[in-house]
């Protein structure tokens, strides 16, 4: 494995699991007021996108990040339409 895709990896472990400690909060409280749907949504569409990327380009930390990232924001997201 390169040294670049160690780097790709570790920024891909950082940014992932910062919706680590959010996701869990939500799914305790249940509380997504302060949560904005439309932001929600767009930004779910774009880790759907850059999930598809990755994986189409071979890139493991693209695909690797945005498929966790995407299971994250997709409970954030659907905790945000159920309990408005």
């Amino acid at each position: 494995m390169s040294f670049i895709t160690l780097v790709g990896l570790l920024a891909a472990a950082c940014t992932t699991f910062s919706f680590l400690p959010q996701a869990i909060k939500t799914i305790r409280t249940k509380d997504t007021q302060s949560i904005s749907l439309s932001m929600y949504a767009l930004f779910t569409t774009g880790t759907l996108l850059w999930l598809i990327y990755g994986v189409f380009t071979n890139n493991l930390p693209v695909y690797l990040a945005n498929g966790i990232t995407l299971a994250f924001a997709l409970i954030i997201l659907a905790y945000k339409i159920r309990y408005k």
